[in-house]
């Protein structure tokens, strides 16, 4: 999100550079052409002045070579001449002064003449009109090749007599441009990085306390139920967010906690009216009469399922209430320890319960929690694997956690069913005549994400169910000091 808004201010601040930029180049451009205009435009004035005062009649004698040409005339040509030719010199511009028909009277260079099309031949049309060029066209610097032609009319007694024409190079022009362009540049290249920056401190701003409620919603999502936003910078909007987020969380913690208080409690207090009911029901069936025994018996094994659902209510509710620090643990030896509490129960139903792993598999886990959703997950691969299969149980050390995968050869989950597999009392309809409350995978989820670790389910090959128990990893300067620890436990959970 911070990349896609800087992006978008910065696009913003191009195209405002861009709008203020490019108009303001082009006239600087126009007002440097416009000076070089002026001052061909007052050369050409100050060459018109030196014809004749009575026109060009005079020249045009001395011209002729008429033997009785007006005094100072022929004087007057030569000095013109002289002039023009100085100017050209000078200033390497081609400039000449043409009668009305284009023929010349001074010129320079010699050979130069009237354009015969183009912007030369129709600036000298538009002088003869007696109309000077105030708009050449625009020299750019990408165009070379361009001259800049300026036509200026010889006016006497109100009729146009001749044309001052003159033929400017450009190169000095189109270094000025350029160089009022690279200022141009340079100082919009500053703005963008002030720009830039300010954008990127902008953003940074307004997305801190996004980032922080980001991060609060993520470790409310994985199981940090006391996770909050810290007060921190940004819009107004945004604080009220954070505040109102806050208040969420703090009423979701309240109805959690009062859900559970009453699941526990529930749960609770039911245990012992089923326990005086099932006594009842046995008293009673001292005194029934034969043949009942069939009733009987199925009364006994629905109190015994409920007194077993009542039990895993009150298992998952002091474990979503558990908040157990995780600490190094060999899972290796805690695995071993646990396959081999299990595998009496496997050789009495037929299977083959087998382990493999390396020696030592540190991973930060609470060993009571995982060694019971180890449990869990263990008890209902035995209970859907048929007789003469085979349970699995790998400890594989990855780069970043520690995992214990359990696959088991039974008729496994469909893709649909995946997605809800863990789900509190979800049972596949394929297998609602097992014996069990939907419970067991719900408690060992809520045991392993108390302590930062996960449970996730997939397919084996070829067939069945495998589940992963995964917890982070530890270092080996850690140190297993809870392995053995976690096996006294378990051996008196066993008990």
């Amino acid at each position: 999100m911070r990349t896609r808004l800087l992006g978008i201010l910065i696009a913003l601040t191009l195209c405002v550079l861009a709008a203020l930029g490019l108009p303001l180049a082009a006239a600087f451009a126009a007002a440097e052409q416009s000076r070089v205009v002026v001052d061909r435009l007052d050369d050409a004035a100050r060459f018109a002045q030196d014809l004749p005062t009575s026109g060009v009649s005079g020249l045009e004698s001395a011209l002729k070579g008429d033997p009785q040409p007006a005094p100072g005339d022929l004087s007057r040509r030569h000095a013109l001449d002289a002039e023009v030719v100085r100017y050209h010199e000078l200033y390497g511009v081609r400039i000449g002064i043409f009668q009305r028909d284009g023929m010349p009277i001074a010129v320079a260079p010699a050979d130069w003449r009237v354009p015969s099309s183009g912007w030369g031949d129709q600036a000298f049309q538009e002088a003869l009109d007696g109309r000077r060029s105030h708009n050449p066209p625009q020299v750019w610097p990408w165009t070379p090749d361009r001259t800049l032609t300026v036509a200026t009319p010889v006016v006497r007694d109100g009729d146009v007599v001749a044309v001052v024409l003159s033929e400017s190079p450009t190169g000095a022009l189109r270094t000025r441009v350029v160089r009022k362009w690279l200022v141009i540049g340079a100082g919009e290249a500053a703005a963008m990085i002030v720009a830039v920056l300010l954008a990127a401190r902008l953003t940074e701003w307004v997305l801190r306390p996004v980032r922080t409620l980001d991060r609060a919603t993520h470790d409310i999502a994985t199981g940090r139920m006391n996770a909050r936003v810290a007060p921190a910078g940004g819009p107004p909007e945004l604080q009220r967010l954070a505040r109102s987020f806050n208040e969420m969380a703090d009423h979701v913690v309240l109805a959690l906690d009062q859900q559970k208080a009453f699941v526990a409690d529930a749960s609770h207090q039911l245990r012992n009216p089923l326990a005086a009911l099932l006594l009842r029901v046995e008293l009673l069936g001292l005194e029934l009469p034969e043949g009942h025994e069939e009733e009987l018996g199925g009364v006994r094994e629905e109190g015994t399922r409920l007194a077993r659902v009542l039990d895993d209510l009150l298992g998952l509710a002091t474990a979503e209430h558990a908040r157990p620090e995780p600490e190094p643990t060999d899972l290796a030896t805690l695995t071993l320890a646990r396959v081999d509490a299990w595998r009496p129960l496997a050789a009495q139903r037929g299977i083959e319960l087998a382990w493999e792993g390396p020696a030592l598999a540190l991973g930060l886990a609470d060993p009571i929690g995982f060694g019971s959703a180890l449990d869990a997950v263990v008890d209902n691969a035995l209970k859907f694997g048929p007789a003469g299969s085979r349970v699995r149980v790998m400890v594989a050390v990855r780069r970043e956690e520690v995992a214990v995968i359990v696959s088991d050869q039974g008729p496994g989950l469909t893709e649909e069913e995946l997605s809800r597999a863990g789900d509190r009392f979800w049972r596949s309809t394929r297998h609602q005549n097992v014996d069990g409350s939907g419970l067991g995978l719900s408690i060992a989820r809520t045991l392993l994400q108390a302590a930062g670790g996960s449970l996730t389910f997939d397919t084996a090959v070829p067939s069945g169910l495998a589940v992963t128990l995964a917890v982070p990893r530890a270092t080996r300067k850690d140190g297993p000091r809870a392995s053995g620890q976690g096996r006294a436990d378990q051996g008196l959970t066993e008990r």
